[in-house]
């Protein structure tokens, strides 16, 4: 039994193993005649690929590109390296490329795809809890330029999406704790009994109903706004504050996952909604209460507070100068386009700080 979403951005299908059948017929029906491409990571290459291999045999003899995991691979000259790959194999424009991994690998594919001969194929096979409910779905994607997360990219959607719950077997615990900061973040921003029934089944999660729910209420507001032009902007929710920890981290070399970071985000992207007058303190020590016990939170340095708002000064949201955060009202509701100051933004890190040590 799996279940299937159709919309105007692509179809998703989600399930366990009988997914990758799914995928076998997608294949069969409209890339017969194609080239395939498999790109994946060295974890994906010894613990995923082989399942899918197993369950659709002819991609056991298609070409794999292989690049490092984690964040460093979103890099332009990875994307050239693998661009020089597919010339020098002659893969033309009817070539599909399917995507077999975590949020780096299909933000990675993707780009690569959409930019290849003006456009191929391609497909995501998300391996990740965090790629399965967030990065694979939406037709956003890209990499990372000048230290600036996901600075180059385009809103170019896959052919398919075939979320294998099976995969999340192949993942460590942190994996999956990182994952579950998007899942919480699509109950914030949208549904508030979707977010209190997640956290009741935390000892027990039936994953294959969170994934398909999350990916429900993401499809449903991109289907709404496909190209951030307001809605969208919703599904940020703790990103501008979390891309610029993540990038920080990543360049001083400390490894941090992206929902790690997501998580730090958006409890500081709450105490600007507390600032704002926009949520209540009770809310906002009910969500600490869970991250607090969930994610591997850290306090901020007070010597790396103004790095991070300059980064921020980067995100896609800003209108010139000018902060355009989106921020909650309540546990299911979000706000878009609330201009924060650097001032403003300096204190709801400090009091973020203050919260760890109560």
């Amino acid at each position: 039994m799996h279940s299937f979403l159709s919309t105007s951005i692509g179809d998703v299908f989600v399930g366990k193993s009988s997914v990758l059948i799914d995928l076998a017929h997608f294949l069969s029906e409209n890339y017969s005649n194609s080239a395939k491409i498999v790109l994946v990571d060295s974890n994906t290459i010894a613990h995923c690929f082989p399942i899918l291999a197993e369950a659709i045999p002819e991609l056991k003899e298609v070409e794999l590109i292989e690049v490092e995991p984690g964040e460093g691979s979103k890099d332009l000259e990875i994307c050239a390296h693998i661009w020089q790959t597919l010339s020098e194999l002659n893969i033309d424009r009817h070539a599909v490329i399917i995507n077999l991994g975590g949020g780096v690998v299909t933000d990675l594919g993707g780009f690569v795809a959409a930019i290849y001969k003006r456009g191929v194929d391609c497909i995501n096979v998300p391996t990740s809890l965090l790629a399965q409910v967030d990065a694979s779905v939406g037709s956003k994607n890209g990499i990372d330029f000048m230290g600036f997360k996901n600075q180059l990219g385009a809103f170019t959607p896959p052919k398919g999406v075939f979320v294998c719950i099976d995969f999340l077997r192949t993942l460590d615990k942190r994996q999956l704790i990182s994952g579950m900061a998007e899942v919480f973040k699509h109950g914030l921003i949208a549904d508030s009994a979707y977010f209190n029934e997640v956290v009741a089944q935390l000892n027990d999660i039936d994953f294959e109903k969170v994934v398909f729910k999350s990916i429900a209420i993401k499809h449903q507001i991109v289907t709404n706004d496909p190209f951030e032009k307001g809605e969208r902007k919703k599904l940020n929710f703790g990103h501008t504050a979390g891309h610029a920890i993540e990038s920080l981290s990543l360049e001083k070399g400390v490894e941090l996952l992206h929902g790690e970071a997501i998580a730090i985000g958006m409890l500081i992207e709450i105490e600007l909604s507390l600032l704002k007058g926009l949520f209540s303190v009770q809310q906002q020590k009910e969500v600490y209460s869970l991250y607090q016990s969930f994610f591997p939170l850290f306090a901020i340095k007070e010597s790396d507070i103004e790095a991070i708002i300059q980064r921020s000064k980067q995100d896609k949201k800003n209108r010139g100068e000018v902060f355009q955060f989106t921020l909650l009202e309540s546990i299911g509701k979000a706000i878009i386009n609330q201009e924060i100051s650097n001032k403003e933004y300096y204190q709801a890190i400090i009091n973020y700080n203050n919260q760890l040590t109560l």
